[in-house]
């Protein structure tokens, strides 16, 4: 690990020279590959040197508690009790920052959800986790823009799709996929009967056209007035876009937008965010083996989390975590959530990683 850990403090030295090189200065575009590079190395080296210079003081006070001098010793001692535990956190970090990162950890993200089994009371559900998201979102500045929606005659959502723009919003939500399932009493519901109902949440990192390469010569693309909300110009003018991808059968459709032009646009990232998550999956198969898809059949055995009403808690079964408070919950306080399925999954790669 150390060996490693020096090739990069050497390569984030080289970068700094190269960035003043005035030849690279004038080629915006490896200023900017080369600039990306050093930012992703940056935190790993001053967590390299603080572990670095932890450890030279460890080794000085373990001289000093050898020492003849009892107050040397003493000193010693307790600079090992203080800096032993510090370096062992630091060791542990060092382990996280060289496990591979995902790629498209930085990226924004396409959420869809669909009401899953339950009817109607799933419509609503799948409308509450959109409000929980945009909460979310809210609390850690994000920019929310919907995609497309189709709302559920008695309300809810039969799907909505929608974009989250911030920093590393790929990284905080990717765990979200999969099928959530709520147990409470719904409003329609006369005897008091706590009914279970699902809705599936799907999330892809939105990409750019160079990151995945489309023909579009085998993508049909429909234009048709939209049924949605908007005022009269949206549903008179022809302004939604349906596309579908002809190899794969993907279809995903925008029509929340009053213009054809933003519509299609939205439409083209959704595509190529469907098609880019369809290849990382295909390539993780390849590597890891058989992997089932994010979604699966929305059936109230395949579920990630619980919303558990009338017990007030949210189970989380993938890492075994309850959280109680679940109204904070669905007022978008997730961070507990998110975070122990991140850590969980950084032991687990720790764990075939052998370190």
């Amino acid at each position: 690990m150390l060996e490693r850990l020096a090739e990069i403090e050497a390569r984030f030295e080289e970068l700094n020279r190269l960035l003043a090189d005035p030849e690279v200065v004038a080629d915006h575009r490896r200023m900017n590959e080369l600039a990306r590079e050093r930012s992703r190395l940056e935190q790993v080296v001053a967590l390299f040197r603080r572990y670095r210079d932890t450890s030279e003081a460890l080794a000085d006070a373990r001289t000093m508690s050898g020492s003849g001098d009892e107050d040397e010793r003493e000193l010693g001692r307790e600079e090992m009790e203080r800096l032993g535990p510090e370096l062992e956190q630091l060791e542990q970090e060092l382990k996280l920052s060289l496990l591979p990162r995902d790629a498209a950890d930085e990226k924004d993200v396409i959420v869809e959800i669909r009401s899953g089994t339950g009817g109607e009371e799933a419509a609503l559900f799948a409308a509450d986790l959109f409000r929980m998201y945009i909460r979310y979102a809210e609390r850690r500045g994000w920019k929310t823009e919907v995609i497309n929606t189709s709302e559920a005659a008695a309300g809810g959502y039969k799907e909505i799709t929608f974009e989250l723009h911030g920093q590393e919003a790929y990284r905080y939500m990717k765990h979200e996929s999969g099928v959530h399932r709520v147990q409470r009493v719904p409003e329609t519901e006369t005897q008091g009967r706590i009914h279970t109902s699902t809705a599936t949440v799907a999330v892809l990192p939105e990409v750019d056209e160079v990151d995945v390469d489309i023909d579009w010569s085998k993508v049909r693309i429909d234009i048709f007035h939209s049924g949605g909300a908007g005022g009269q110009n949206v549903n008179k003018v022809s302004t939604a876009v349906r596309m579908t991808h002809e190899p794969t059968g993907i279809v995903v459709i925008c029509q929340d937008e009053r213009s054809q032009a933003k519509n299609r646009a939205k439409a083209e990232a959704h595509l190529r965010a469907r098609i880019y998550e369809m290849e990382r999956a295909k390539q993780a198969a390849e590597q890891a083996g058989a992997r089932k898809a994010q979604v699966g059949t929305a059936d109230r055995a395949e579920k990630i989390r619980t919303y558990n009403f009338p017990q007030d808690r949210v189970t989380d079964h993938r890492v075994n975590l309850t959280v109680h408070s679940l109204p904070r919950v669905m007022d978008g306080e997730l961070d507990p959530l998110i975070e122990a399925v991140a850590v969980d999954e950084q032991a687990k790669l720790l764990q075939a990683a052998g370190v």
